[in-house]
């Protein structure tokens, strides 16, 4: 059930939050309330351009964490969001295998303006998650700052440091005023920040293990992110693990919206590097200082605890289904005029295999993210598949990919569409598990 008051000042929320929680679980009514989450959509300023006022900007924030969000696995997260932008929003979380009622789309409406509203999620997966309005880029006046969501491993995960990189990209304009995505970015030139600034650096010590959660959390551009002069292993994909295998020349490629958590043993000072298709810039240094301090070897790399995932996939007796991303006469709609009334995109029964087969008609990159479950990226000839899970594929112009997922989770879930062009609509579709 949601409730809806006029937004109250950050004591009130978490006053309000830790009431809620404290009376489920003294009340009994329903599991135990094990974490509470204060999130707010508030107006912000970054300083982006030197010599310039800062630029106005939307973001998710959370009220009562300093730095990174961070849940552990199979809490039961009370959240309260309170609204204070002058639009209708709701978070929307990528990468959390939730019940649909936590879906602003077809779960429940967005909160009003000044509203807020109160709600509880159950968080079944580790992982590096997202949560985002960009579901609302036709809503949006300011460009949106998305927030990362940690979720901590039920044991221990053998590293020194856990840090988030954030990676966004802003069209700015003369004036050093920013262009929402999905808006006419003329005469603007690109700019990508780390955790907001423009020149980022991560101090650690030499011999360090770093676990490194790096998400590409701009809403149109494929990037690749490179670490000079190490090696950067990844360990999971989209919030998922993968079996750990090391990034080619040490640079991850990752679509909007997608995560990689990366494993880098520190060696001596270095720049991160970042390539936007076009050319390549140095938007952050590795800073070490200290020398080597660890008196042993660090030990090899092991993968991360699954999040039960399956194992396999019976690829031979799946179900079949072509989907051709932003096609105008294939059902897409702007997230503004979806409604729940409009034809699925396919159907399944609980627990068969689906095969996607992805066409992007379109003469750019298109985007393609999968709500509700992950899937594989199969082999050309769908013998195999690759050893990571995924929620988010870029897929080049003209080309198909296949992927394959099992329909765990009952419920109607979204699937959206994006080219890689600033002014491109998001588009959405829905598909039914049943």
């Amino acid at each position: 059930m949601t409730t809806r008051i006029h937004a109250p000042h950050r004591r009130e929320v978490l006053a309000g939050l830790g009431a809620s929680a404290a009376a489920l679980i003294v009340g009994g009514a329903g599991p135990s309330v094990t974490a509470q989450l204060a999130l707010q959509a508030r107006p912000a300023t970054l300083a982006l351009t030197p010599g310039q006022a800062a630029t106005p900007i939307w973001e998710l924030a959370a009220v009562s964490h300093l730095r990174d969000v961070r849940l552990k696995r199979f809490d039961r997260c009370q959240l309260v969001f309170s609204n204070n932008l002058p639009v209708p929003l709701a978070p929307v979380w990528y990468g959390l295998h939730a019940p649909m009622a936590a879906d602003p789309l077809r779960g429940r409406a967005p909160a009003a303006p000044d509203a807020t509203e109160t709600s509880t999620i159950s968080v079944p997966n580790a992982g590096t998650l997202l949560a985002d309005f960009r579901l609302f880029e036709d809503r949006l006046k300011q460009p949106a700052r998305p927030l990362p969501i940690i979720v901590a491993e039920t044991g221990p995960v053998a590293v020194d440091r856990d840090e988030v990189l954030l990676i966004q990209e802003w069209r700015l304009r003369p004036d050093g005023t920013a262009v929402p995505a999905g808006q006419d970015p003329k005469d603007t030139a690109p700019l990508y920040t780390i955790n907001g600034q423009t020149s980022f650096e991560l101090s650690a010590l030499g011999g360090q293990r770093l676990r490194l959660r790096i998400i590409n959390g701009s809403q149109r551009s494929v990037l690749a992110i490179k670490l000079e002069n190490h090696e950067v292993n990844v360990l999971a994909l989209d919030g998922q693990p993968a079996e750990p295998f090391p990034a080619r020349n040490g640079a991850l490629v990752l679509a909007p919206g997608a995560r990689a958590d990366a494993f880098v043993d520190v060696e001596a000072s270095a720049p991160f590097l970042l390539h936007d298709g076009k050319s390549a810039r140095q938007i952050g240094t590795l800073s070490v200082s200290g020398g080597i301090r660890r008196r042993a070897e660090l030990s090899p790399l092991q993968p991360l605890p699954p999040n039960d995932l399956p194992d396999q996939l019976d690829l031979r007796g799946a179900l079949r289904f072509d989907v051709a991303l932003g096609a105008a006469d294939s059902g897409w709609a702007r997230p503004a005029t979806f409604s729940t009334a409009s034809a699925p995109g396919f159907r399944a029964k609980t627990g068969r295999t689906v095969v996607l087969a992805l066409q992007n008609p379109a003469p750019l990159t298109t985007v393609f993210h999968l709500h509700g479950h992950h899937f594989r990226l199969l082999d050309k000839l769908d013998d195999g598949w690759k050893p990571y899970w995924l929620d988010t594929l870029a897929i080049e112009p003209g080309q198909t990919q296949r992927i394959a997922f099992a329909a765990t989770s009952p419920g109607r879930w979204l699937i959206e569409s994006v080219a890689t062009d600033w002014a491109a609509p998001r588009l959405v579709r829905w598909y039914g598990v049943e």
